[in-house]
């Protein structure tokens, strides 16, 4: 079967059980997931240690920050963002969650645990495990949602069928969590001497698809491998696989960014969130995967994911769906160019855009470029910048403010 019959027939397949899940049987329930592993590849390509929680705030005010995240230049080898949780239930149901993060911590939330609902910031702490108990359903129309007037992605993950729910007094559309953690991503991804990229799945489980993303100066182009460490079925743009390498050509420059997000809501849904989740993940991050640099978004195999965030929820659901993206940010010829000559010109739009990825790129360059010498202020700027700080115009201006959140209560 061809690839495009089975993506065909792999949407069908899921479009008919988005319809069927209001044939449920009585008092059964589903559950879908889906979050990013965001890790920055080094020169060997292995996920190099940053600062993971650098940069602006971008959630709402009535999500919880554990206290640890004060500690906003705590290091990490994965930042792992969005998980989102999604219940479908045909009649009211009361269902318990608990997710493990052993090799990491979880550092915000909503809604609260029921247990200490009451507590407010700065009491809650980051913690390897998480539980919302008496989780009740809500079958019907939605809930009244909290708001608050800042922008944020936060809110795309709404846009689903998926059945309100209310712990206490708080009320969603589904559960949400993030954190940090220092394990490894089952992939790697390094540029060779004559350009090409090459990725290589370091895991025990096929990666389903890897796609090589590139934006500069605002033209986009992809190629992709799908799937990498099986046999490799070839799609347009895709890869020569070599057992669990492959070897990708820079892409050419001249895609659509619709035809992109495009291309990854079909294959989420293939791997079977309904249409509306792929969707809504798609456009919660359209705002940084398709950014300014190069990078890999991968799906990391769902072995992967309960083995390093295992979830348990009692009942058991009838069916639990998990599609994790990982993102590896590659710090490409086309970057390091940008990067040295917006440091020699104090170009700080260029810089800024960089955002949380601009310190691993610099410290990447350092090691691999005897010429790429910073001083101390340089540094102290490129810093402020990292962790969202204003700079002033002139070229190395003055930091104005410190690090600060969107929270508008």
């Amino acid at each position: 079967m061809s690839l495009l019959r089975a993506l065909l027939a792999s949407a069908a397949v899921v479009g008919l059980l988005a319809g069927a899940e209001l044939k449920m049987e009585p008092g059964s329930f589903l559950a879908h997931e889906w979050g990013t592993f965001t890790s920055v590849a080094d020169e060997d390509g292995s996920a190099v240690e940053w600062a993971t929680l650098l940069g602006p705030a971008d959630l709402p005010c009535f999500v919880t920050r554990a206290r640890d995240i004060r500690k906003w230049a705590a290091p990490g080898l994965v930042r792992m963002e969005t998980p989102v949780l999604y219940f479908y239930a045909q009649q009211p149901a009361t269902v318990s969650v608990h997710v493990d993060f052993p090799r990491g911590l979880i550092t915000e939330w909503y809604p609260n645990p029921l247990a200490t609902t009451q507590q407010r910031q700065p009491e809650w702490d980051a913690a390897k495990s998480i539980d919302w108990t008496k989780v009740q359903l809500v079958p019907g129309k939605d809930l009244s949602y909290p708001m608050t007037d800042g922008a944020s992605r936060y809110y795309a993950a709404r846009n689903t069928d998926a059945t309100p729910l209310r712990i206490g007094e708080e009320q969603e559309k589904m559960i949400f969590y993030r954190g940090l953690g220092n394990f490894e991503p089952p992939l790697r991804a390094m540029y060779t001497n004559d350009g090409r990229l090459e990725i290589k799945n370091t895991g025990t489980q096929p990666i389903p698809f890897a796609i090589f993303f590139e934006n500069q100066a605002g033209a986009l182009g992809y190629r992709i491998a799908e799937p990498v460490g099986d046999t490799a079925m070839p799609v347009g743009d895709t890869a020569m696989p070599v057992g669990g390498t492959a070897m990708m050509e820079p892409p050419e420059l001249n895609r659509d960014l619709a035809a992109i997000q495009q291309t990854l809501v079909t294959r989420l849904t293939g791997l079977g969130l309904y249409p509306k989740e792929a969707r809504a993940m798609v456009d919660t991050w359209a705002d940084s995967w398709f950014t300014e640099g190069a990078r890999v978004l991968y799906i990391v195999p769902r072995a992967t994911v309960d083995s390093v965030l295992p979830l348990t929820i009692t009942p058991v659901p009838r069916e639990i769906r998990r599609v994790f993206v990982g993102r590896m940010e590659v710090l490409s010829p086309a970057t390091k160019r940008l990067i040295t000559h917006a440091v020699r010109s104090g170009d700080n739009e260029t810089l800024t855009a960089l955002g949380r990825f601009l310190e691993p790129f610099v410290a990447q360059m350092q090691r691999t470029d005897k010429e790429f010498v910073l001083s101390p202020a340089v540094r102290g700027y490129l810093r402020a910048i990292a962790t969202g700080r204003s700079v002033g115009d002139s070229e190395y201006g003055q930091i104005l403010e410190a690090p600060g959140s969107n929270c508008i209560p």
